[in-house]
C-alpha cells in the first residue's frame, strides 16, 4: 500500500472508524470527554496560568463569554481550599467540554476518567506527538484489509449455498449487503 493516495487513506481511516463504532458502540466516547483528553489538559494548564485564552479555541465564538465567566468563578473558588478547587475545576472542565461538544453538534454525557481513551484515539494521539502518521496508517491499512477480507470470505462462503433454500439465499444477501456497504463506506 505504498502508493495509497490521500483520499484512499481517508476512506480506509473512515472505514476503520465506522467499524470500531459498530463493533464497540458502548465504549465509544469522544476524545475530548476524558479527563486526560486535549480539552481538559489545556484547561488544567490555563487554570494554573490564570489565563483563559488557550482554551477559547475549543468553543464557538458565541460561547466565549460563558467560558470566561466560569473561568473567573473557578479561579475565585480555587482560593477557598483544595476541596473547593477540585469542585470548581471539575465544573470548569465539564462546562468547557459540554460547550465544545455542543459546537460539534454532539451530546455531552459527562467526563470519563483519565486512561479511558479508546485504542484508536490513543494511536491517533501518538501519531500527532510523534509527528508521523506512518505507523498509524500501517495499522489502519492492516485492520481495513482484515475487515474487507473477513466480509468477503463470509460472502463467498454464503454464495456457495445461496440457491439451496430461501434461508441460505437470505444469508447470502445479508453477507453481500454487508460486504458492499462496508467497501462503499
Amino acid at each position: 500500500m505504498k502508493n495509497m493516495t490521500t483520499s484512499a487513506l481517508s476512506v480506509v481511516i473512515g472505514i476503520v472508524a465506522i467499524s470500531l463504532g459498530v463493533i464497540f458502540p458502548t465504549i465509544s466516547r469522544a476524545h475530548c470527554d476524558t479527563l486526560d483528553g486535549p480539552v481538559v489538559t489545556e484547561a488544567k494548564a490555563a487554570l494554573e496560568k490564570g489565563d483563559v485564552t488557550p482554551v477559547l479555541k475549543w468553543v464557538k465564538a458565541e460561547n466565549e463569554n460563558e467560558i470566561k465567566t466560569v473561568f473567573k468563578k473557578t479561579l475565585a473558588a480555587r482560593a477557598s481550599g483544595n476541596e473547593a478547587k477540585e469542585i470548581a475545576d471539575l465544573y470548569f472542565f465539564e462546562t468547557l467540554v459540554r460547550l465544545h461538544r455542543a459546537g460539534e453538534g454532539a451530546a455531552f454525557t459527562g467526563l470519563a476518567p483519565a486512561g479511558t481513551l479508546e485504542p484508536a484515539v490513543a494511536a491517533a494521539d501518538k501519531a500527532i506527538h510523534a509527528g508521523s502518521v506512518d505507523e498509524l496508517a500501517k495499522d489502519i491499512s492492516k485492520s481495513a484489509e482484515k475487515a474487507v477480507r473477513d466480509r468477503f470470505g463470509r460472502l463467498m462462503s454464503a454464495r456457495k449455498h445461496k440457491d439451496e433454500s430461501v434461508g441460505a439465499g437470505r444469508e447470502y444477501v445479508e453477507a453481500y449487503v454487508e460486504y458492499v456497504h462496508f467497501v462503499e463506506g
